[in-house]
């Protein structure tokens, strides 16, 4: 049987960005609010996949290191303390007097007055390298959360798009070499990226296919690259980065009877679902005019987070009153 582990006014599925600003903007409310989220630790998509990448976009900040960004947000959210269920993945909803039921896996669940659905993309799987067979987690990588841990390292990117560039940059400064391979001779990649990488003298080998990874107990040492369909090239290596790209979806939560479009959820304009007391926010929502970006899921958390606020409790406001003019 299913114990209640947790109960909460607001359960947030999804830790990134707009879940940790829900999470700030639902304590700031004064609600009770636990955070589940799949990966180990909060920030999502910024912390797995991009943590060193400055961003340009976010509303205050000429840049912003996406980890920074990240540490800020938990520490605005830690203002109200809220609970962290990390590791743990979201995986049944059912309707309990007065409130919500969600199972956290094993026999765990939350009970919470209402659910906000930040889970940006969903559940995300990097595509595998072909030949990084056993090396995965050995010298093999997808992300790369700690720029310092490949100080030193001979560095092999594998891959064409923006995201393989990105990590040629980055490591460009700690690493001893890096060098790109992809298996076609045009990148998908913005071209001024491709240009940065081009002018720091990263070397490119294209066409190219990576045929074999060798190395010992310690992990790996050297990288086979295919050129062109015959030529072989040992390339030293103890960091290689595959940026093949991802497959994503929902897990569970599409089975959670909500209207979906193209793995998004429908919203209205309070963020609300066609399932009572379920709202949604960040790049999981949809509505016409959607514009997918960290700045609208910050926006879109307040707006929903406000409508909560007034579902769990008619004699709230809906307008909480300017945080400036607050003790």
């Amino acid at each position: 049987m299913t114990a209640v582990s947790h109960e909460v006014d607001l359960l947030i599925v999804g830790a990134g960005p707009t879940g940790l600003f829900a999470a700030y903007y639902a304590g700031f409310r004064g609600m009770s609010v636990a955070l589940v989220d799949a990966l180990p630790e909060p920030g999502g998509q910024v912390t797995a996949m991009y943590p060193e990448k400055m961003i340009f976009d976010v509303a205050g900040f000429p840049e912003v290191r996406g980890r920074d960004l990240v540490a800020a947000l938990v520490e605005q959210a830690d203002q109200y303390a809220p609970r962290y269920l990390l590791g743990r993945h979201a995986v049944d909803l059912s309707d309990v007097d007065g409130g919500l039921l969600v199972g956290v896996g094993g026999d765990e669940a939350v009970r919470a007055g209402a659910v906000l659905i930040t889970a940006g993309i969903g559940e995300f799987s990097p595509r595998p390298l072909p030949a990084g067979g056993d090396w995965t987690g050995r010298g093999v990588v997808h992300f790369i959360p700690e720029l310092s841990v490949h100080s030193g390292h001979d560095v092999v990117v594998v891959g064409g798009g923006d995201s393989a560039f990105d990590w040629a940059l980055a490591l460009h400064p700690v690493a001893r070499s890096v060098t790109l391979v992809h298996r076609r001779a045009r990148f998908r990649a913005h071209p001024g990226l491709v240009s940065k990488v081009e002018d720091l003298g990263v070397p490119l080998i294209t066409p190219a296919e990576v045929v074999a990874i060798r190395g010992d107990h310690h992990g790996v040492h050297e990288v086979e690259v295919e050129v062109g369909g015959a030529e072989r090239r040992v390339l030293p290596a103890q960091t290689v980065v595959a940026a093949l790209g991802f497959t994503a979806d929902l897990g569970p939560i599409e089975g959670w009877g909500l209207a979906l479009e193209k793995r998004s959820i429908l919203v209205d304009t309070t963020m609300r679902t066609n399932r009572p007391r379920v709202y949604a926010a960040g790049d999981v929502a949809a509505y016409p005019g959607k514009v997918k970006l960290i700045a609208t899921g910050f926006g879109e958390a307040a707006t929903a987070v406000n409508n909560i606020a007034v579902e769990l409790n008619p004699d709230a406001h809906l307008f909480p009153g300017h945080s400036s003019n607050l003790p």
